[in-house]
């Protein structure tokens, strides 16, 4: 199975003219603010979806930035993307509480179901694992987000089932 980062590289998101003239409204409409490059960096990832490395270099390129400064804002906050991400996040809580819980006989079974490692999308981009540090629902640990549903005590035998539902909803809609 192609890796995220691999089969992304394929394409050059700057190559689709749609997604160029996302990137191009965004960079206008905040040309010139203070502060600017959180605001249009929060507004690409929320629009695309991610800020691959060739959308940093345009948009450092466009706002006269150097690259570093672009990508180390990219880098720094987890919330950045790099990467496209599946219309559902599975996102597993790693903190002490979850961890001691049992937390990675989870990550297991979801590795085991999906076939893919967390950092990782589904070949048809339908799910993404990701691993996050405490979410402040310890009392619940283990914890799994998805999309934004806390799912608390989760045993790795139920957990195939949140997976058939996320797939389940999709099929439906």
């Amino acid at each position: 199975m192609q890796k995220t980062e691999d089969r992304i590289l394929e394409t050059d998101p700057l190559d689709n003219l749609e997604t160029r003239a996302i990137i191009d409204q965004i960079l206008e409409e905040n040309k010139g603010l203070a502060g600017a490059i959180m605001v249009v960096l929060n507004e690409v990832q929320e629009k695309v979806g991610f800020i691959s490395p060739s959308i940093q270099s345009y948009i450092a390129e466009n706002m006269g930035e150097p690259v570093s400064r672009i990508h180390g804002v990219v880098s720094f906050y987890s919330f950045f993307t790099t990467t496209p991400r599946g219309k559902h996040t599975i996102k597993f809580c790693v903190g002490t509480a979850c961890y001691v819980g049992g937390i990675t006989q989870i990550i297991d079974k979801a590795k085991q179901i999906l076939g893919i490692e967390p950092g990782e999308t589904t070949e048809d981009g339908l799910i993404t694992l990701e691993l996050c540090r405490c979410v402040g629902a310890c009392s619940q640990a283990p914890v799994v987000l998805i999309d934004d549903n806390v799912h608390g005590r989760i045993q790795p035998n139920r957990f195939p089932r949140l997976i058939q539902e996320i797939q389940k909803a999709e099929v439906g809609s």
